[in-house]
């Protein structure tokens, strides 16, 4: 009779992180970043029909790096749990932090349990009423979960962006300059330690949107994720001073992305006076 082989749980549990971390690593980097609008997700991602962003439920969304099948399995499961937890009870039952506990569960089972560990890392977030309330959860293939706040950045030289972000990065930044900042973190992810140039056709973008009515999450693409690539680069003026004496009422301020804020109603101008000679009343009898 053969004696069994031993491998130590410390042993086991180390050769299963190596091996999800390295599989990780392959994957093309996703950047999540937070706006004064809503949450960005920015992702290195070619493809038009294999999605690394998508939508979980009104204001939930998803991101993740690592193997497709696997993470894909993950975001029907949490697509399945959210339409059936808001149709039983309310749809503002159905929350990032209840997903994300779930989803750490799921890991958590499958790394200690199952011969292979998910290669994966995925991030759940949930845009709220104010930035206050905005929700960044970072969750790794061993179910461990992180509460992020500003951005986080996963697969691929996570470190490498991670540092660029965090040279870049203030509260508030508006919908151009994230994504200028978020993909030149991107681009600066590479071997040879150059630059490279992305292009929206190389680009998986969307948002959550605060100002969207109920449905928040918004995938930008074609013209509009062109334009903001192109005014992201380019910095505000300053406004020209205002005077006083001058009663034209000025014209709408420039946003980022291109869009324009529209200007406040004209004061209404009072009717002028008839002008000419006055005709004769008619006389009562």
């Amino acid at each position: 009779m053969t004696t069994p082989f031993y491998v130590s749980p410390e042993q086991q549990m180390k050769d299963r992180a190596d091996y999800a971390r390295k599989g990780i690593a392959r994957g093309r980097s996703v950047v999540v970043l937070a706006y004064d609008g809503g949450i960005l997700f920015v992702a290195e991602n070619p493809s038009r029909a294999l999605h690394k962003v998508s939508e979980i439920y009104d204001r939930i969304a998803f991101a993740a790096v690592g193997k497709y099948n696997e993470f894909e399995n993950l975001r029907i499961a949490g697509v399945r749990v959210a339409d059936l937890r808001g149709y039983s009870y309310d749809r503002r039952d159905v929350t990032g932090r209840g997903l994300a506990n779930l989803y750490a569960q799921t890991l958590g089972s499958i790394f200690t349990q199952e011969n292979k560990p998910y290669e994966v890392e995925i991030v759940v977030a949930e845009v709220g009423e104010a930035v206050e309330e905005d929700q960044i959860y970072r969750l790794t293939y061993d179910g461990s979960v992180a509460d992020e706040h500003g951005f986080v950045a996963m697969g691929g030289r996570a470190e490498q962006i991670s540092g660029r972000l965090q040279a870049g990065y203030r509260d508030g930044l508006p919908l151009g300059e994230a994504i200028t900042l978020a993909v030149g973190g991107l681009a600066a992810a590479s071997d040879g330690g150059e630059e490279r140039r992305l292009t929206g056709a190389q680009l998986e973008v969307a948002v959550l949107d605060r100002a969207r009515p109920r449905r928040k999450f918004r995938r930008l693409i074609g013209p509009t994720l062109d334009r903001l690539l192109g005014d992201g680069a380019v910095t505000a003026q300053p406004a020209a001073p205002h005077d006083p004496a001058t009663k034209a009422t000025p014209g709408p301020t420039s946003l980022a992305g291109g869009a324009h804020e529209p200007a406040g109603p004209a004061a209404r101008a009072e009717p002028e006076a008839p002008t000419g000679p006055t005709p004769p009343r008619p006389s009562r009898d």
